[in-house]
């Protein structure tokens, strides 16, 4: 079976992005996915949402008992303000958003191991980093496995497979997640270029045309540096592609496919969070895995080639004499 950007990509596909009334999909996202969710929007929203959000989400069986009149009153909000935030977050209603909070109480029941807070003192033992770490590394894995948008990673990996170029863009932590992302397609036969520098992602962003895809990678969303060159992408119609921790970031505005990762949490001994990257270098694996499959007969002989090219660099000693 063969692909098109053409058949993923149609005009009217942009032109609904952003315009009241587009058709969206009303199916209500996995309960244990409730958690992540909230982190993804709240920075989307306003403060009286962010206390309904934060109360569904730190004690789900007791507000799954709550009337929408009643988790009003415990937030401090109005009912209208609880039923956006369900809205929000996926539910069709406030009824539905209960229904999710009973089912993901019940799962918690069941014996799930409790959160640990990932936050790391300056006094702790080594051992109790790592233990936190570890914990946040692997939660951090699941939230954005549980809330990637599967017919967006689909979309995206068909564009990138049938692309006549990709360019990566990135600035910083992102950057580093950037070049894996590029090699890894160099390697199966794909004209890939990561750009960390925001000068040469303009100028080398203004050469694309459609058939090309450009792809942005950026925790916040908001970074200037990866944004200007994906628009210049985005204008000159090449497919475009963002890697972002919120959904309704400034990026999304020029990406016509978006994942989102998962938003972690940072603390003044980690400013740019591990598990940031982290989430970004599972959504880089996904795609890169996807456009290997897809392109296996070319990507396999490719693959080879890379491994037999860098053998002699690998060749191990012969050990010393006893």
């Amino acid at each position: 079976m063969t692909y098109s950007v053409k058949e993923t990509f149609s005009p009217s596909a942009r032109a609904l992005r952003g315009v009241p009334g587009a058709p969206a999909p009303v199916t209500a996202p996995d309960p244990g996915a409730l958690a992540a969710k909230v982190r993804t929007l709240a920075p989307s929203m306003t403060r009286s949402m962010q206390r309904v959000a934060e109360a569904v989400a730190n004690d789900p069986a007791g507000c799954s008992h709550l009337t929408v009149t009643a988790l009003a009153v415990r937030t401090g909000t109005s009912e209208a303000t609880v039923v956006r935030t369900a809205r929000l977050l996926g539910y069709p209603g406030y009824r539905d958003l209960r229904l999710a909070l009973a089912a993901l109480a019940a799962h918690q029941a069941t014996g799930a191991a409790p959160a640990v807070t990932a936050d790391i003192a300056v006094d702790d033992p080594l051992c109790d980093v790592v233990t936190k770490l570890a914990l946040e590394e692997q939660q951090t894995l699941a939230d954005t496995a549980s809330q990637l948008d599967m017919a967006q990673l689909e979309a995206a990996v068909a564009a990138l497979a049938v692309a006549r170029r990709i360019d990566v863009y990135g600035i910083a932590a992102s950057g580093l997640v950037g070049q894996d992302l590029a090699q890894k397609l160099l390697r199966i036969g794909l004209i890939a270029h990561a750009h960390v520098d925001p000068h040469l992602a303009v100028t080398n962003a203004v050469q694309l045309r459609p058939g090309d895809v450009a792809l942005a990678i950026t925790h916040s969303g908001t970074t200037q540096d990866v944004i200007e060159p994906l628009r210049a992408a985005f204008d000159r119609g090449a497919t475009t592609i963002a890697i972002s921790g919120r959904a309704d970031g400034p990026v999304t505005q020029y990406a016509d496919v978006v994942l989102t990762t998962s938003c972690s949490r940072e603390s003044e001994l980690r400013p740019a969070a591990m598990s940031s990257r982290t989430s970004q270098l599972l959504v880089v694996d996904c795609l890169f895995i996807g456009v290997a499959q897809r392109t296996y007969d070319e990507a396999a002989p490719a693959l080879s080639a890379s491994y037999e090219a860098l053998a002699h660099r690998h060749t191990h000693r012969a050990p010393r004499p006893s």
